[in-house]
């Protein structure tokens, strides 16, 4: 049995990784993004915490959530959002022949991968460093050019509040260093 060191620090802010089932490619649906939306919703409303970044991806996400100084249960959060987003989806997403005996043991749906990766934030440093991974997630894995030209990030959020520029990061299809053709 694994046993996993998890950090329980109260009202600190973390970092997430949250990668779906056999890296499906589903996460940006509008189903799945519906009911994401709604279960972090359903979830805020009962057990708070605020999100400072955060990006969706095809078959994974990254985010930031800064906790309640009187709490460090962000793992019952996580349990409570895969669920509810599990069961609005079950219809068009459950895969029968991916349930194996352990999945039907843990009662886990074919959406999610069992575990998720976290990281607490150390200092402001850091956490700046991990809002600028987050945000540029969409060009490090090929998915656009340019990070505002992916729509499913909180990076629109920190643009329209004057923390980045639009053109942050540059654009990957520019040659680094000028144009020497001339």
């Amino acid at each position: 049995m694994s046993r996993y060191r998890r950090t329980h620090n109260k009202g600190t802010s973390y970092f997430f990784t949250v990668v779906t089932y056999r890296r499906q490619q589903i996460l940006c649906d509008l189903q799945i993004r519906t009911a994401l939306r709604q279960a972090i919703k359903t979830v805020r409303e009962k057990y708070p915490f605020k999100i400072e970044a955060w990006v969706l991806l095809p078959d994974h996400l990254h985010c930031i959530w800064t906790l309640p100084p009187d709490d460090v249960n962000y793992s019952f959060r996580w349990g409570m959002i895969k669920r509810l987003v599990s069961r609005a989806c079950a219809k068009d997403y459950k895969r029968h022949d991916w349930i194996n005996a352990s999945k039907r043991k843990y009662r886990e749906s074919t959406i999610w991968q069992r575990r998720y990766w976290e990281h607490q934030i150390r200092n402001e440093q850091d956490f700046a460093r991990h809002v600028d991974y987050i945000h540029y997630n969409p060009v490090k894995h090929g998915i656009c050019n340019r990070v505002m030209d992916w729509p499913y990030s909180t990076f629109h959020r920190e643009v329209a509040r004057g923390i980045y520029t639009e053109d942050w990061a540059g654009d990957k299809t520019k040659p680094v260093g000028g144009d020497f053709g001339e």
